[in-house]
């Protein structure tokens, strides 16, 4: 999982370098902390939070198949 989240968003920033991904266990539910650069937290979120939202889709997706609970939060 924590390799899809990464993939997509090096894919979306200007700065991959500064993408850095943790990851957090609460309540049998995988939280991945995705921290961006300022100037890119845009591109992450995109217009009305549609590309946050499209990740998210894609993430608990993939988690949907091993049968975990994730969620992704974006934080600059």
């Amino acid at each position: 999982m924590k390799e899809i989240v990464e993939i997509i968003a090096k894919s979306l920033v200007d700065n991959p370098s500064q993408v850095v991904i943790n990851e957090k266990e609460e309540d049998n539910v995988v939280i991945y902390e995705l921290h961006v650069a300022t100037e890119d937290m845009g591109k992450v979120i995109g217009k009305q939070g549609r590309i946050a939202k499209a990740l998210r889709t894609v993430v608990k997706a993939a988690a949907t198949r091993e049968d975990k609970k994730v969620n992704v939060e974006i934080i600059s």
